[in-house]
């Protein structure tokens, strides 16, 4: 579609409006700013819309209010925001700011696909999946254990070939460089242990298809949906590792520590790259789609340290892993 005169110039306004309001709530008038973004929505306008719900988002200038945000999304999209409405599909899907309701998410996904190809090839791939109502697998993946010192299971054939195609390419272009959580200021920061690459699907980027995989995550590992972190893509080029390490966290309390991970192999193309336990004598490589999930701590949040684990260098090809972190209760957000 060529963009018109017209539309340029409307959207030149609409980002000035955004600047200006910026610029208010950056100065301590955050009032004022709302008031300017409030005038403009109630008149149609879907930009301001779709900003009032990323601050109610973020928290950025006021509490967080996520039934908020979630409503403002809704806003945006029904004023014909494309993006605002990816994001309200998510937050229906995975209940973000009220009940999850998968039919009403998969309903809007389908009227999205008349017009969008991204979410036409999203709801071909969850039409192949087999779900229940509300998006979780019929079955429950079975495992293999892979140790009898330690719980380090093996599910075989966990995602489609399909499946893992499109988690490398929904990644991609969000690619940045990984991180670790300082063990001092809890803060994320880069580190030479870790050296790939990686791409977060949090809340509000949680699309339909990747809620449904989250679900199934869910499902293998028998834990609540809402106790996973935001599912990551990873990508290790040749040369790139991840050093023993483990995964359980420092100063948390028994509810929010890292009990368990979840991998899933996106690819077999590469040489190198096997996850490797050196306290348990076990490592591991999987084929395209395969999982594997281990416990990093006990049911009072200590951590297990036979768990220490390392990504082995990558010597050819690049390989792609699909991570979950998953807390011992429903994750609480910042």
């Amino acid at each position: 579609m060529v963009e018109s005169g017209g539309d340029r110039c409307h959207q030149g306004r609409v980002n000035d409006m955004l600047q200006r309001a910026e610029a208010l709530a950056s100065r301590g008038n955050v009032a004022g700013a709302v008031d300017m973004l409030q005038r403009a929505e109630q008149a149609g306008d879907s930009g301001a819309a779709r900003q009032l719900a990323v601050w109610c988002l973020s928290g950025r200038w006021f509490r967080r209010d996520l039934a908020a945000s979630r409503a403002l999304f809704g806003r945006a999209a029904a004023l014909g925001d494309g993006d605002a409405a990816a994001v309200y599909r998510a937050f229906v899907a995975n209940g973000t700011g009220g009940d999850a309701d998968w039919q009403a998410a998969i309903v809007l996904l389908g009227e999205a696909a008349a017009h969008d190809p991204a979410a036409a090839d999203e709801l071909r791939l969850i039409s192949a999946m087999d779900i229940a109502e509300d998006g979780s697998p019929q079955a429950v993946p079975a495992g293999s254990p892979l140790s009898d010192q330690a719980e380090v299971v093996h599910f075989p054939a966990f995602l489609t070939a399909a499946e893992c195609a499109y988690l490398m390419a929904a990644a991609t272009p969000l690619l940045e460089p990984n991180v670790v959580v300082d063990p001092r200021s809890g803060q994320l920061v880069p580190h030479p242990i870790r050296t790939s690459s990686g791409a977060a699907f949090p809340l509000a980027n949680e699309k339909p298809a990747i809620h449904a995989l989250n679900r199934r995550i869910a499902a293998a590992s028998a834990t609540d949906v809402r106790a996973g972190e935001p599912l990551q893509v990873l990508r290790y080029a040749p040369g790139e590792q991840y050093r023993p390490h483990m995964d359980a966290l420092p100063g948390v309390t028994a509810a929010q520590q890292r009990v368990l991970t979840f991998l899933v192999y996106l690819n077999e193309d590469y040489e190198g790259g096997e996850t490797d336990f050196p306290r348990l004598g076990v490592r591991f490589k999987g084929r395209a789609g395969d999982a594997l999930m281990f416990r990093n701590a006990s049911a009072d949040g200590r951590a297990d340290e036979r768990m220490i684990h390392a990504g082995l260098p990558v010597g050819r090809g690049v390989k792609h892993l699909a991570s979950r972190w998953i807390r011992a209760a429903p994750l609480v957000y910042g």
